[in-house]
């Protein structure tokens, strides 16, 4: 399995042995393609563009603008982090999507819930963006599969069913911890400070995925 023409982070070379990641947002046009292209940008600044194991990045919109380009202030703040836009495409979320996806990251709690109601067994597989950070924060790296041994879709793998354990036991201090506004229509300076919130919560997603701290300065 290969991601969709551009959406991918490499050619999959390891055939058969792919994870892919989800993430969704109402448009897919500001939340979403932020998140997904750097995702895809810090798993290839800290594996290399031929390491990456099989990991596939992409998105949608549960409202999604099939078709459209990202938002230009989205376009910015990636430009801010060296990610690239290029070659972006808006899409409604489908079932297939759904069915497709190894783990899938929301932008709010209502997207995970309407990914839930679309069946397809998502339910241990999907979390918001932050929580799946904070559970993430509670695992044992060392618990968790040698990505230089077993690979990283192995780790992978192994970080969604330990997060999912740890669900019911780590609760949002808050109603709204878990929530990634939605910067649509808002000026630039508050999509820069949507990018930053959404790049701190990937850090530590990225770190367990690839067991690759960021080094100072890199994603």
């Amino acid at each position: 399995m290969t991601a969709p023409e551009g959406r991918g982070i490499a050619e999959n070379v390891f055939t058969g042995n792919t994870f892919r990641i989800l993430h969704v947002s109402t448009g897919n046009v500001c939340r979403s393609p932020i998140t997904e292209r750097l995702n895809r940008h810090a798993l290839t600044v800290r594996l290399g563009e031929r390491l990456t194991g099989g990991l596939i990045v992409e998105s949608a919109g549960t409202w999604g603008h099939e078709g459209a380009a990202m938002e230009a202030n989205a376009e910015a703040v990636l430009a801010d982090f060296g990610a690239d836009a290029s070659g972006f495409v808006g899409r409604e979320l489908l079932d297939e999507h759904v069915i497709r996806a190894d783990l899938v990251l929301t932008a709010t709690r209502d997207h995970r819930a309407q990914v839930i109601s679309m069946g397809h067994s998502a339910g241990l597989r999907t979390f918001t963006l932050k929580e799946f950070t904070r559970l993430v924060r509670a695992i044992d790296p060392a618990t968790l599969p040698d990505p230089l041994d077993e690979g990283v879709v192995e780790r992978a793998r192994a970080l969604v069913r330990a997060a999912a354990a740890l669900r019911g036991w780590l609760l949002a201090p808050t109603a709204d911890a878990d929530e990634v506004y939605d910067p649509y229509g808002a000026p630039i300076t508050f999509f820069r400070s949507i990018g930053e919130e959404i790049h701190q919560a990937l850090d530590p997603v990225v770190t367990a995925l690839t067991g690759v701290p960021a080094r100072p300065g890199l994603p």
